[in-house]
């Protein structure tokens, strides 16, 4: 292939993983992919390679020496540096197509499937108490209501990592337990100890730093005798009931008792360094 012609198109190739990592900042969708601190490394990232795919395609049809001597009364363009053992055109292919069909067809969120493999339906795990927690003062029921808003009708506001994580603290689990409290998530059927049909799982993503490492943060939602909600799945909820920590198949279980479940907006980012 005609070596400017190669370089058009290595150029145009590197020129739309750019404008991938660009466009998916400019309209928000790296939220859902990166965590605060990592996005301006992939912004840096995508203006570098607008800034070398932009300079590669203006200086495309310019004759270059190769940097060695070919000796007296060579062409230093004679032979061909850039040859490879597959075709340019394939090569390009490669790069952009994959790039292309992610962008095009990803629905920015886990299939059921890929959330069972991330800990939705796992208990969480019972943690010990460190040294250094022990060294703490204790938590008490009313140093967790004066750090919780209260809602008008009396329940006090939790984020869905603290229930969880509460598990696998003694003192934090009798701070709460009995509580009314209220928290928001997405909904999902359970798929575990639900013979009766009354039960609902909910649960958020915690990101470290990217979606790879992500993980599900979920509870249990008891309906008792009353229905549970036809909110259909994967939808945000707001959830108002009592916080208790049974023992089931001999793990400690987060449930909440539901008093009421409301259809609530997306935060603007599904992460718990969220504020």
């Amino acid at each position: 292939m005609n070596p400017k012609v190669c370089r058009i198109l290595f150029s145009l190739a590197v020129l739309s993983w750019a404008a991938a990592l660009l466009y998916f900042h400019a309209s928000g969708r790296i939220a859902k992919y990166l965590a605060p601190d990592f996005r301006m490394i992939a912004l840096v990232g995508g203006l570098g390679l607008a800034v070398l795919g932009f300079f590669n395609l203006l200086t495309a049809g310019q004759q270059a020496g190769c940097g060695h001597d070919h000796g007296e009364g060579d062409d230093t363009s004679c032979h061909d540096h850039e040859s490879s053992d597959i075709h340019p055109l394939l090569a390009c292919v490669l790069m952009v197509l994959p790039l292309a069909a992610s962008v095009a067809w990803t629905k920015d969120e886990y299939s059921a499937a890929a959330l069972s493999r991330k800990g939705l339906y796992d208990a969480p795990q019972n943690m010990s108490a460190s040294f250094l927690s022990a060294a703490m003062p204790a938590i008490t029921r009313e140093e967790i209501e004066k750090g919780h808003r209260k809602t008008a009708d009396g329940f006090y506001e939790f984020n869905l990592m603290e229930l969880y994580f509460a598990t696998g603290d003694r003192e934090m689990q009798q701070a709460i337990d009995g509580l009314k409290i209220e928290t928001e998530g997405r909904l999902l059927e359970e798929r575990k100890a639900n013979s009766k049909g009354s039960r609902k799982r909910l649960y958020r993503l915690l990101m470290t730093c990217c979606a790879a490492d992500s993980r599900a943060i979920p509870i249990v939602l008891e309906y008792g005798n009353n229905p549970p909600p036809t909110i259909a799945e994967n939808e945000w909820v707001k959830v108002a009931g009592t916080m208790n920590f049974p023992m089931e198949d001999g793990l400690l279980q987060p449930i909440l008792t539901v008093d009421r479940t409301v259809e609530a907006e997306p935060p603007f980012e599904e992460s718990f360094l969220r504020n």
